[in-house]
């Protein structure tokens, strides 16, 4: 449904419903009011007709006597469409202004109760008339009732009256609820107006404009959305030209080995009698532009396949940490001892986690790589090892040449180099850490990095003891 809809409906039944209790409220206060009009009006007149017919002696005297009193009673009754009737103290009546029961016994509940000196009132809902009776007290004893006066009423010009005033009210209301659904539309449109405008901007983005303006602080909610939008645009932004940068520097990085690897060649195409010596050299070098090529592709779809893997590529096992960082070493003392390179392993307790072994082993051995070749001469690497009940930590410390300040906030991002020309040299591809990152991630552990240029570097890994799946965490 739209928005629009739902919110002139919403206005217009907050402005309805009140309205409509109103018109109801007011219909039922309007016939209450009349109906205790016609009850009191009717007392009155009873308590008049009582008066006069005891202080003229009607219920004793000849009628013929009285023919004013019935008059004055059949105009009583017929001004409101009902009956009266006089019950003497035998219960038999003898005045009926409908002539229909003269003469005969008149029994209730009420006119026996009126003969006790209880007057009585009662309003028939069902049949539409009011019934009411009062005592006719004896002219000569005092207190003593002699008969009793039986009024009926029709309510139904009231009833009448009630349902004109009823649908005045219902007409006012289809008039208010058309003016009200106009209104609604017309403060709906200006409402949602600036909603509009951060529709249009984020389709100039849908549209590939990424730098299009989507600042709208009409409202408090809509600025807090522009923002946030405005953070993810320039997330998009930094993404994109990360992108950007990649397939330039995965174009460079590949064309490099490959330019050289043509140079070679032509140079050996335009000697003549080339010595063997001299053809062995030149094939020895294209041989290693060839594995650079390879490493750097290789390290590509590692890099790949690792940004489209999900928790359930991951091999995870109980892996002895301990036991995998002194494989790490023993495999890469070699490379330490060529540049003489102390390499050292600090193991403060023994430590079994949830792993990928393989993965875990390349991002351990990057790190230590790295710190044997970018050391100085006679120089350190230190690993430590160390866990709570709730992670473990491993630290890979050198006292090589350090990292420029500078650089320190992009040695994860992909083909950077702090050092181009020595990365060359021993043979570095510029994937190693980003790898390293990822592998990290992927165990759900973090990586940091703290260097003094000059002096070494150090990075921290802390990982959980216990892999939980993504799933899981989410749940």
């Amino acid at each position: 449904m739209s928005l629009r809809v739902l919110m002139s409906l919403v206005i217009l039944v907050l402005s309805m419903v009140p309205l409509m209790l109103q018109a109801t409220v007011m219909a039922g206060s309007f016939n209450q009011s009349q109906l205790e009009a016609r009850s009191i009006e009717l007392q009155n007149q009873c308590t008049i007709l009582s008066n006069k017919i005891t202080r003229s002696g009607y219920m004793t005297a000849d009628k013929k006597n009285n023919i004013s009193l019935d008059s004055q009673m059949q105009a009583v009754a017929d001004l409101y469409n009902g009956r009266i009737v006089i019950v003497n103290s035998a219960y038999k009546v003898i005045t009926d202004t409908f002539n229909l029961s003269t003469g005969k016994y008149y029994l209730s509940e009420e006119v026996i109760k009126c003969f006790k000196g209880e007057n009585s009132s009662r309003y028939n809902k069902k049949m539409q008339y009011f019934a009411q009776t009062i005592p006719i007290y004896d002219p000569v004893k005092e207190k003593s009732i002699s008969g009793v006066l039986v009024i009926t009423a029709s309510t139904e010009n009231i009833i009448s009256l009630t349902d004109q005033v009823r649908g005045k009210a219902n007409l006012f209301l289809m008039s208010m609820s058309l003016f009200l659904l106009i209104l609604a539309g017309v403060a709906v449109h200006f409402l949602l107006e600036p909603f509009k405008k951060l529709q249009l901007a984020l389709d100039r983005v849908a549209q590939g404009d990424l730098n299009a303006e989507v600042m709208v602080d009409s409202y408090r909610e809509t600025k807090q959305l522009s923002l946030s939008l405005q953070k993810s645009l320039s997330k998009l932004r930094a993404l994109d030209q990360s992108r950007q940068e990649f397939v330039s520097n995965v174009s460079h990085e590949l064309k490099t080995p490959i330019t050289s690897i043509r140079v070679l060649a032509d140079s050996l195409m335009g000697m003549e009698e080339v010595p063997v010596e001299l053809y062995r050299e030149f094939m020895m070098d294209i041989s290693d532009e060839i594995d650079r090529e390879n490493q750097i592709i290789e390290d590509l779809l590692m890099l790949v396949k690792m940004d489209k893997s999900a928790d359930n590529q991951m091999n995870i096992e109980q892996v002895n940490i301990n036991g995998e960082l002194e494989l790490v070493l023993k495999r890469l003392r070699p490379i330490a001892k060529r540049g003489n390179i102390e390499l050292t392993l600090e193991s403060i307790r023994e430590v079994t986690a949830d792993a990928d072994r393989v993965k875990l082993s390349l991002a351990i051995t990057n790190l230590v790589e790295n710190a044997i070749k970018y050391n100085v001469d006679s120089g350190w690497v230190r690993v430590t090892l160390d866990a709570d009940h709730k992670y473990f930590y491993i630290r890979v410390a050198d006292s090589g040449i350090g990292i420029p300040e500078d650089c320190v906030e992009h040695i994860f991002e992909r083909f950077f180099r702090v050092d181009k020309a020595r990365s060359r040299e021993v043979g570095g591809t510029g994937l190693g850490l980003a790898i390293t990152q990822n592998v990290i991630q992927m165990h759900h552990g973090v990586i940091d990095v703290e260097s003094t240029p000059g002096e070494g570097t150090t990075f921290g890994i802390r990982i959980p003891l216990n892999y939980v799946p993504r799933q899981e965490v989410r749940s």
